[in-house]
């Protein structure tokens, strides 16, 4: 017998409001300046799959039909084909394209989204919009582990409750309020958390469950309904909450940003939106003309391959070529846009068709192959992570420079370099942690303090190497927190205490010499008047300011690896300008005559760094001796001839 779980009535308005959400995601992705709440086209596909398939358990409840099998089966059906096809193209075109480091990131990644847990990995690794996001080619999946995690554990929940005669509603209701009220009280905290953590995003799935319990049909008192809310509504009022709902969603893609304190408050735009969208009904009239119409209904039946291939397309281009033009990236979404279509109608169309079938031996083969093929693209990704990126077979073949191969499989290790965990602060530590950085207390050596971001512990290596025999050395440097007194950054909430209490800590050792350095591609210097005013009015009279670093479109191994592609035979450089981002000499200017102004001392990486023939990329034929492992942050080495190139104040001590 064929499931009734089978049997939903078809709405196309929902198709559009999904066509609504990718295209949503898919431009905030590729062009974030035109749409920059772009991303919480997310939330609308939240919304609209917790609606959904709380449907489907409901009218099955209701009629003693819900099979867990089926129920699962169904899922596997509508959601592995696709991913299995973008895991194991992206996982191919990696092995070509990307670096050890960056396949064994990959390789983990794809074990992450094989598994379902991608928001959980992304979680231990870093924040959405780190610098690193456009390079992490599966970093979308993490929205699918969400809702994965969600129809792991509801359908068992909605089961257990109505068996035991408990008030589906009031438990949905008390779900939902604990998962908002966990939102609330931690995105300020622990943004990272709050934003890939399943207890965090629950309540915008149950949204939609709670709407769909809203919608089921009158008198259905096995559910606890005895009215419909749908058949209450007029036509007027219908046409208002559709009306209400699209300016909440035209809203919330244009207020909201990457530096909201996102979910929060911020997540309730989006999801009211989609609720009222939904709840309006197809005969509304927005939902029959806008929502409806055959476009809007063909995006939002390619939606999830559609939403799986965009990003992987636009992160590998960026990869290979960070600077491609705005045409290419518009290209990559049309291309995004026919494999999608490919994979609806020739993979996922006639393999749900095949299994709606009275044959279960085709379903239960069809269903078996599929968590086969799932588990052995996991394991791909697995082999790609635990062999650190396959460099061997990979990198060694592909250049016949011993030179560049060692670079290119040349690992650093940031966290003893910049003592991390302490001395450098990650995302969420609080300013107390820094209580336990170890500091020199020589009272016949003047004292050093080194303040800010990472910008300033990649100058560490360097500062201890050339200056612990002149300085006790003060290190306090926190992840993307410049040394800007009073500035408050959402994802990074500890940065405004750590800071002050870096600030405290100067009045107490009172230091001879500090030095301030941060990215400040992203952070304007000219806030950095109210720290300086700061320092000097208890007693420092020597402050250092420490301007941009040479900055490469990508990271500077792989830079050498496409410049000698270019070059054959090559010689990899000493000196390079080839992907070099010339914005910085601009900084370095601007920030030299800042300096300038305020009467303190500038140390330009700039000019001790680059010349005619570009900036230093190595100083020996050995890996370690690269000047950067990123596209920005120095190596122990270059940090080393950095700073012995400093002119550092006279002490007179």
């Amino acid at each position: 017998m064929v499931s009734n779980m089978l049997n939903i009535n078809y709405r196309p308005d929902i198709d559009g409001l999904r066509a609504i959400a990718v295209i949503s995601v898919l431009i905030f992705h590729a062009f974030p300046e035109f749409l920059p709440g772009g991303f919480i086209g997310v939330d609308i596909f939240f919304v609209i799959s917790g609606f959904l398939i709380s449907k489907i358990i409901f009218e099955n409840l209701s009629i003693g039909e819900f099979s867990f099998i089926d129920f699962y089966a169904r899922r596997i059906r509508r959601i592995f084909p696709g991913l299995l096809l973008v895991l194991a193209c992206s996982w191919v075109v990696a092995w070509f394209t990307l670096l050890p480091e960056e396949f064994k990131s990959l390789g983990k990644h794809v074990l992450g989204g094989a598994g379902f847990i991608s928001n959980l990995v992304l979680w231990n690794e870093s924040g959405y919009f780190d610098t690193a996001a456009s390079t992490k080619p599966l970093l979308h999946l993490w929205s699918l582990g969400i809702e994965e995690q969600f129809y792991l554990i509801w359908p068992v929940l909605l089961w257990v409750a109505f068996r035991m005669k408990i008030s589906l509603i009031g438990m949905t209701l008390c779900l939902l309020l604990a998962s908002f009220l966990s939102n609330i009280a931690l995105v300020n905290i622990l943004p990272i958390a709050v934003f890939y953590a399943p207890m965090t995003r629950t309540w915008e799935l149950l949204a939609g469950a709670i709407l769909a319990w809203m919608l089921i049909p009158a008198k259905n008192i096995a559910l606890g309904r005895i009215q419909s809310v749908a058949q209450n509504l007029t036509n007027r009022q219908k046409n208002i909450c559709s009306g209400v709902g699209l300016l909440l969603l035209v809203g919330g893609i244009n207020l909201i940003n990457e530096k909201s304190a996102f979910p929060g408050w911020w997540a309730l735009i989006p999801v009211f939106g989609a609720v009222l969208l939904i709840l309006s009904g197809p005969q509304a009239w927005l939902n029959r003309h806008l929502l409806s119409n055959k476009i809007m209904i063909f995006f939002g039946l390619i939606s999830f391959p559609l939403y799986l291939w965009h990003w992987p397309l636009l992160s590998f281009a960026r990869n290979i070529n960070p600077s491609n033009s705005e045409w290419m990236r518009a290209l990559l979404l049309l291309i995004s846009v026919l494999l999608a279509w490919l994979t609806y109608r020739f993979i996922e169309r006639p393999l749900r068709m095949s299994t709606e079938t009275n044959v279960w031996f085709t379903q239960k083969f069809i269903i078996s192959f599929l968590v086969f093929l799932m588990a052995a693209i996991g394991y791909a990704g697995y082999a790609a992570y635990i062999r650190d990126g396959i460099p061997i077979q990979r990198v060694l073949l592909t250049s016949d420079n011993p030179v560049l191969n060692k670079i290119l499989i040349y690992k650093f290790e940031t966290g003893a370099a910049w003592r991390m965990g302490n001395c450098f602060l990650t995302e969420n530590q609080p300013a107390e942690d820094a209580n336990s950085c170890p500091s020199d207390k020589n009272p016949n050596k003047p004292t050093l303090v080194l303040w800010g971001d990472s910008h300033a512990a990649h100058l560490y290596p360097g500062v201890k190497s050339v200056y612990q025999n002149q300085f006790n050395i003060v290190q306090r440097t926190a992840s993307a927190c410049p040394p800007i007194l009073g500035l408050e950054i959402a994802i990074r909430p500890q940065c405004k205490k750590i800071n002050d209490k870096t600030l405290e800590l100067i009045k107490e050792v009172k230091p001879n010499l500090v030095i301030l350095a941060a990215d400040w591609q992203s952070d304007p210097f000219n806030d950095l008047t109210k720290t300086i005013a700061s320092l000097r009015d208890i007693g420092i009279k020597n402050i250092a300011l420490v301007g941009p670093v040479p900055r490469w479109e990508n990271n500077l191994p792989k830079q050498l690896s496409i410049y000698c592609k270019q070059k054959t035979p090559c010689e990899v450089p000493y000196y390079m300008s080839m992907g070099l981002i010339p914005k910085i000499f601009e900084i370095d200017a601007l920030m030299s005559q800042f300096a300038l102004d305020q009467k303190i001392y500038y140390l330009s990486p700039a000019k001790i760094m680059c010349g005619q023939n570009g900036c230093l990329v190595r100083q020996t034929d050995a890996a370690s001796s690269i000047t950067a492992w990123d596209t920005v942050h120095l190596t122990d080495s270059g940090s080393m001839y950095l700073v012995s190139h400093f002119l550092l104040p006279n002490l007179g001590h």
